[in-house]
């Protein structure tokens, strides 16, 4: 899941971005908050919610969530270099070294045993605790860490699931292509207009991820509509292609 910026008659909206590695859903809409999310996935999701540490997506119950370490990475990185302190940078060198053997352990997990890989990955519980459950007097290690003991049980989900990704890359890159285009054309004159283009941008994009050319399968699906009319229906997946 991600979202951005869009403009929809001169005010300000939001392009969100809902994502499975073969299907894309994007709604444009003035809110930024829960009611999308709850709109889209209802209050009980039954697969993996990937995210960053908006607060919006906090209002879904998933089956389980995955944080991105991306994201968090990202803001270690700007609190350093603002906060010179001995006490921050030395919790953001143990917290970056942490994620970054997470990161590593999952690259790596088929060349460990089952009973390896399990030491590891609940050692590296055993070191989150280690660093959010320490005395601070530095304002950012005390924010940092509560995010880290908030979020605990969604950080290192990836290396307990299978086919679980520890970022929202891949949502960031499914939205890239609409930030190109707003970039253009700056958005959508209507709310008709949004509407429509967020139908028809979720459809071109989960044809192209599905290794399907979109105009020639839409040109061939209105032919057979027309023919015998049928609804139309998207295709099965078959070769995928990169996002």
């Amino acid at each position: 899941m991600y979202e951005t910026g869009w403009r929809v008659d001169g005010r300000t909206s939001w392009l969100w971005c809902f994502t499975t590695k073969q299907a894309v859903y994007y709604v444009i809409d003035r809110t930024r908050g829960s009611p999308v999310v709850l709109r889209v996935l209802g209050e009980s999701f039954k697969g993996v919610l990937v995210s960053d540490f908006y607060a919006a997506y906090g209002f879904v119950c998933a089956a389980a969530k995955q944080k991105c370490l991306a994201h968090l990475l990202r803001e270690l990185e700007k609190v350093s270099l603002t906060n010179n302190a001995d006490e921050w940078q030395d919790f953001a060198k143990r917290t970056k070294r942490l994620i970054k053997d997470a990161l590593r352990l999952g690259v790596t997990r088929n060349d460990k045993s089952d009973e390896e890989y399990d030491r590891l990955w609940k050692r590296l519980y055993d070191r989150l605790s280690g660093i959010h459950d320490a005395e601070y007097s530095d304002k950012d290690c005390k924010r940092m860490a509560r995010r880290l003991k908030k979020f605990r049980e969604e950080l290192f989900t990836f290396l307990e699931r299978d086919n679980v990704d520890a970022t929202n890359n891949h949502g960031e890159r499914i939205i890239r292509p609409a930030v190109l285009m707003r970039k253009n054309y700056y958005g959508n004159r209507s709310e008709s207009g949004a509407s429509v283009q967020a139908t028809l941008m979720s459809i071109f994009r989960t044809l192209e991820m599905k290794g399907v050319d979109p105009l020639q399968y839409l040109e061939n699906a209105l032919r057979a509509n027309l023919r015998k009319n049928t609804a139309l229906t998207l295709p099965s997946p078959t070769v995928q292609i990169a996002a």
